[in-house]
């Protein structure tokens, strides 16, 4: 038999109760039962759910966008080793770092304090340097030490992809030195900075870069690695020029040879200020003050190792021997005519006085008079 005597206290209970919540003393009738707790929580979860979708679509696309651009300004930065960390590869390294690739460097000088200002990692052995895998390998060593220092590489330790690049100022050298000793493995850039540390530590803006793909593979990443490092001066502000190593070499010993060699004769005359300057002048003792900066060993490998030095040189010769003639001749014009003037005041011939109006112009030597030496005899 059931009873049903548990049902009365049970509520009679929930009733005390809520007349306890509710805190009244009398009800005529019963206040209706509250939600269940589970209807009211599944809103709650809602609304919740709805606002918390909102927030994340919301942000979403910015950071999608945030995490693309990072991506690639990434695959935009390379992990150059500069190899030859002097005064050019300092120089060349401050602005790399500044545009966010990872800047390695090895010399035979210690030069660690100067790359950890920086930002550059130093490293004193080769091998430790080569095992790091850097995408390049940047050669700033001088012409005269550039085959040395290719050769005691461990290029067993790079990548077999590793871009090499050079900033010699002969290029002709450096690429058949390059073919001759790279694996064939290895891609080959030929560059030369038209400036170096004087004429560009303002800005590198307007400046010449010289580059010649010598060897690029066709595969993607070989390609955009490339294009990445011609971007590094690029941005810069740099005028990218391609042509051929041989064509650079031509035009390199009629410029770049050319003003070594007549800046150097003018150090050797010890030349200084003078109260009565003038602003060429001026401009004159600066370049060669900025030439004599620059080391013998540079000067050197200009004329050693560029084919068209020689024949530059030689011209150089023979332009200042036909400068010397052209002034011989004019001081033979006015010494002759004063001989003649002196011997017809002597033998006593009355002529017409001969005045030199003007200097001849240059190749022409019978400008001095109306008449020529001949009506004098």
């Amino acid at each position: 038999m059931h009873s049903i005597s548990p049902t009365i206290p049970r509520f009679s209970n929930n009733h005390s109760i809520h007349l306890r919540r509710y805190n009244r003393p009398f009800l005529s009738h019963p206040l209706p039962p509250p939600l269940p707790p589970r209807h009211r929580t599944t809103k709650i979860l809602r609304l919740r759910c709805t606002i918390g979708t909102s927030a994340i679509n919301t942000a979403q696309p910015f950071t999608y966008e945030s995490k693309i651009s990072d991506r690639i300004a990434k695959s935009k930065t390379l992990k150059i080793a500069i190899v030859g960390f002097g005064n050019f590869g300092q120089f060349l390294a401050k602005t790399l770092v500044r545009q966010g690739h990872t800047i390695l460097a090895h010399s035979r000088t210690d030069y660690s304090d100067i790359a950890a200002d920086i930002g550059v990692s130093y490293y004193y052995n080769a091998d430790d340097l080569c095992e790091e895998h850097p995408d390049v390998i940047l050669l700033c060593t001088s012409v005269l030490s550039t085959e040395k220092v290719l050769r005691s590489l461990p290029l067993e330790r790079l990548k077999r992809s590793t871009l090499f690049v050079d900033v010699l100022s002969v290029k002709e050298f450096a690429k058949e030195l390059f073919l001759r000793i790279l694996p064939s493995d290895f891609d080959i850039l030929c560059t030369h900075p038209m400036f170096g540390p004087e004429s560009g530590k303002h800005s590198w803006e307007g400046l010449p870069f010289m580059y010649d793909k010598v060897r690029i593979g066709s595969n993607e990443s070989s390609v955009l690695r490339c294009e990445n490092f011609h971007e590094a001066f690029s941005k810069a502000g740099c005028i990218m020029k391609e042509m051929t190593c041989d064509e650079h070499d031509q035009y390199a010993a009629g410029s770049q040879f050319i003003t070594h060699t007549v800046l150097r004769i003018l150090e050797k005359l010890d030349l200084g200020s003078t109260p009565i300057n003038t602003k060429a002048y001026e401009r004159l003792l600066d370049l060669v003050e900025n030439t004599s900066s620059d080391s013998f060993e540079l000067y050197y490998g200009l004329f050693m190792y560029n084919k068209n030095a020689m024949q530059q040189l030689e011209r150089l010769e023979l332009a200042f021997e036909s400068l010397k003639k052209e002034l011989s001749d004019q001081l033979h014009e006015v010494m002759k005519m004063q001989l003649f003037q002196t011997k017809d005041r002597h033998l006593g011939v009355l002529q017409e006085p001969r005045a030199l109006l003007k200097l001849p112009t240059n190749g022409n030597e019978h400008a001095l008079s109306p008449r020529s030496t001949s009506d004098i005899i």
